[in-house]
């Protein structure tokens, strides 16, 4: 997993140990260095913004230090770096199934939109956080607000069913606020402490079908709205990322795929430019396989 990004940071620090002496650094030693890593990060899916950021951050760490014989240059490097992806990616994110239990009976149900375009695995992974729900002993009520996709609706059946937790859902061509404002109002009558709306997936730059998800967010008043994103899409996530952010909101992200993300820029880019923190990642296929995003221990790895 992230091995394109592992190896592009640890080359960095290498090649800048060989240029860094007892002499003062000075930034036209570090430039054709710098600018390599530049490309190296953009290649492996950080988007320009942030690997420019991460790239200044070196500049500025070391540009007019004097580094005495013997330092440990590689930690000054990793600690630089670690500081500005920390600053990146260690935000609160929250946690649906600790918020989902805290619910008491009678107060409104926790309502988790998730967002989205066609293909992300957004639905697979409404199925996930559902499995990950019943098992911490909360039953999720799930919303087939996707009445635009043909399919959609049964696709999400299927999970339902064979996770046993309840659907609701509407005719295809019908109003997807409704099918949420009905599983709403369901959870809230039965008891039930938490609703997942599926919504139809839709292209970032299909600005009807945002008014649409506009209006399922301001009748269904979400606690969180979830974007949904293909970590082996690379740059196409970030700008996923920033449009939904833009349209609608975004409280946070779940990436999917990581399993078999060699690149690694997803991540880092799709916070960056939203500010937003990553929630869970889809490690793989089985419904077990979604897993509460450690910053902390994703820098680590990276770093080395």
């Amino acid at each position: 997993m992230f091995d394109r990004l592992k190896k592009t940071l640890a080359k960095a620090v290498r090649e800048i140990k060989q240029v860094v002496s007892e002499k003062e650094i000075k930034e036209e030693d570090l430039e054709p260095i710098l600018e390599e890593i530049m490309i190296e990060l953009i290649e492996a899916d950080v988007a320009y913004e942030v690997a420019e950021d991460l790239v200044n951050t070196i500049k500025e760490t070391l540009t007019g230090k004097r580094v005495p014989r013997g330092a440990n240059v590689e930690s000054i490097v990793r600690d630089a770096l670690k500081r500005k992806l920390l600053e990146i990616l260690d935000k609160p994110a929250p946690d649906i199934i600790a918020e989902a239990k805290a619910r008491k009976p009678g107060q409104r149900p926790l309502v988790v939109v998730f967002l989205g375009v066609n293909g992300v695995g957004k639905t697979t992974t409404i199925a996930k956080l559902a499995y990950h729900l019943k098992k911490n002993g909360v039953v999720p009520v799930l919303a087939a607000a996707d009445t635009f996709r043909a399919g959609a609706q049964e696709q999400l059946a299927r999970h339902a069913e064979r996770l046993g937790v309840p659907l609701i859902t509407g005719s295809y061509g019908s109003d997807p606020a409704a099918v949420a404002h009905d599983a709403i109002s369901h959870a809230s009558s039965r008891g039930y402490r938490v609703v997942l709306v599926d919504t139809a997936g839709r292209m970032h730059v299909d600005y009807d079908l945002m008014g649409e998800l506009r209006k399922i967010i301001r009748v269904s008043k979400p606690d969180y709205k979830i974007l949904v994103v293909d970590s082996l899409t690379g740059n196409d996530a970030v700008e996923q990322a920033r449009t939904f952010n833009e349209e609608v909101g975004v409280d946070a992200i779940i990436l999917t795929k990581t399993d078999a993300d060699v690149k690694g820029g997803t991540a880092i880019s799709t916070a960056a430019v939203t500010g937003k923190p990553i929630a869970y990642i889809g490690t793989g296929q089985g419904y077990g396989d979604l897993e509460r995003f450690d910053a902390k221990r994703f820098v680590e790895e990276l770093l080395g």
